[in-house]
């Protein structure tokens, strides 16, 4: 089994910034890459960013590219995920999450921490 814990949600005012931690622990010997989602109140769940173990390729959601920064570290199955210049709209529950299979979809899942930006 795998798991996943994040770290590092609060509360902050617009302008502000953030860094989310997340940590995999257990059967984490294969992964392909980690990933955050968030989920705002009454909407979908929506990516935000990923990182790839393979080459160190990162994407973005066009809504957080220039302001947000995904960084992991391989060896320790951790990413984490600096936030800037946060908005009201930033405001959700931010999951981490872990492919282990490379076929194109996440496995695991973290359960979340509450990131709310204040106007």
């Amino acid at each position: 089994q795998v798991q996943l814990v994040e770290s590092g949600g609060g509360l902050v005012q617009a302008g502000g910034s953030l860094r989310l931690s997340c940590a995999a622990s257990g059967r984490t010997y294969s992964s392909y890459r980690m990933g955050w989602f968030r989920q705002a109140p009454g909407k979908g769940r929506a990516f935000v960013a990923s990182i790839s173990w393979r080459g160190g390729i990162t994407y973005y959601a066009d809504s957080v590219k220039g302001r947000f920064t995904i960084s992991g570290d391989n060896a320790k199955n951790t990413v984490w995920l600096q936030m800037n210049s946060l908005k009201p709209e930033d405001t959700a529950v931010y999951y981490c999450a872990l492919d282990t299979r490379g076929l194109g979809s996440y496995d695991y899942w973290g359960q979340g921490t509450q990131v709310t930006v204040s106007a």
